[in-house]
């Protein structure tokens, strides 16, 4: 990383730091290893959704840590007219998955579909060899640097602040960083569509994403957004991600997740 550049982050994480001290708020920062960011797009309309649903749900169980992989899971609207409109659905989800098949040189929008930093693997190809795929990630050093703040504010408010730094001058002007806030442990009986008659379960659920936050010339991204913590959801199942990427190639540099503070 540029010296200016990590001068700079670690002045930003330093600053989070004393606030998070004075506020007793939470913080947290990327590490040496480079984390995948897996993406889900899925819906409760789809009928063929529900097991990949479970694999991603399972992946905690089978000692996929935070530390290795952040997992979004982003449910599309595009089914919403065929017998059940998804709660969860947005279609700002819908457009994030076209604009990822557009990179992938895709011409087909589907669910599910799993990213895995960006990068489009039919669903038997990520399952098959999920370790791998990880571990070779995890060998990488990361591509950006990453530092997050949450604080819980009064009237049903989180505000989150942090930074990214990208390590590569060359990747700057096509950097951009995000904040997701996301929900575990989440139902829903499904009473039409293809899933009628189903309890569907989820985890890792995108409530809102904020973003992109652009990178200035120093390759540096300040982050910041107030999430408005909804009647219904549950703060204890509530968790920020923050992820930088590369908006030309869609690679993911870096991802952090943090549990929202209790």
């Amino acid at each position: 990383m540029p010296m200016d550049c990590a001068r700079r982050f670690a002045a930003v994480a330093m600053t989070l730091m004393v606030a998070a001290a004075d506020a007793a708020t939470c913080s947290g920062e990327s590490g040496a290893r480079r984390v995948a960011l897996l993406e889900l797009y899925t819906s409760e309309g789809c009928d063929s959704c529900p097991p990949t649903d479970r694999w991603v749900s399972a992946l905690p169980g089978r000692g996929y840590t935070a530390e290795q992989i952040v997992t979004l899971a982003f449910h599309v609207d595009y089914w919403n007219d065929l017998g059940w409109s998804d709660p969860f659905a947005k279609a700002q989800y819908s457009a994030r998955q076209r604009g990822a098949n557009q990179r992938n040189h895709s011409r087909v929008v589907y669910t599910p579909q799993l990213l895995l930093n960006g990068r489009d693997y039919r669903r038997r190809a990520v399952i098959d060899d999920f370790g791998g795929h990880v571990s070779a990630l995890a060998r990488e050093a990361p591509k950006a640097r990453i530092s997050l703040q949450l604080a819980t504010e009064p009237a049903g408010m989180l505000a989150v602040q942090g930074a990214a730094a990208i390590v590569d001058a060359a990747e700057w002007r096509d950097a951009r960083a995000y904040l997701a806030l996301y929900e575990n442990n989440l139902s829903t009986q499904v009473t039409a569509g293809e899933n009628r008659g189903k309890r569907l379960r989820h985890d890792f659920v995108v409530r809102e994403i904020a973003g992109p936050y652009t990178v200035d010339d120093r390759g540096s991204a300040a982050l910041g957004h107030r999430f408005r913590i909804e009647p219904g959801w549950k703060t204890g199942d509530l968790h920020v991600a923050a992820f930088a990427q590369n908006e030309r190639s869609g690679d993911i540099l870096q991802a952090l997740a943090l549990a929202v503070c209790r």
